[in-house]
């Protein structure tokens, strides 16, 4: 009995170890990304032609680039042509990689005379809370 319970004893140490090894990871990784908002907004005539070009680039980007790892555009319920959109990349390097990138070139050459205002915000990521699988 005793060495039983000292098996498992050792047993809550060891993973207790790799819990915490996973999550200082997992802390660094999210220390070295590079996490932004582009908060955007388009003439709204040009809002369809808009909605498209972002979503091929997106779509494009994230297939492509291995450091492009998560995009959410967003619109303001109130007024279509107000966008908001989380970006996340590996780290810097990643997002420099991904300016010059063809796709996203022909993004922003597209794009050029539908947007009327952009602003980028660099932001830290304080906590991240998602579904498994997700």
């Amino acid at each position: 009995m005793e060495r039983s319970f000292r098996f498992n004893r050792l047993l809550m140490v060891i993973l207790s170890i790799i819990s915490l090894t996973f999550s200082e990871k997992a802390m660094a990784q999210q220390k070295e990304q590079m996490v932004r908002l582009a908060k955007i907004q388009v003439e709204p005539s040009q809002l369809d032609k808009y909605n498209a070009a972002l979503k091929e680039q997106m779509t494009t980007a994230v297939k492509l680039e291995p450091g492009v790892l998560t995009y959410y555009a967003v619109a303001d319920k109130t007024n279509a042509a107000h966008i908001t959109i989380l970006e996340i990349y590996a780290d810097t390097a990643a997002y420099q990689s991904h300016i010059l990138t063809p796709h996203f070139k022909k993004y922003k050459e597209t794009v050029q005379h539908m947007v009327t205002s952009l602003e980028l915000v660099d932001v830290n990521l304080l906590a991240l809370a998602k579904k498994p699988g997700m």
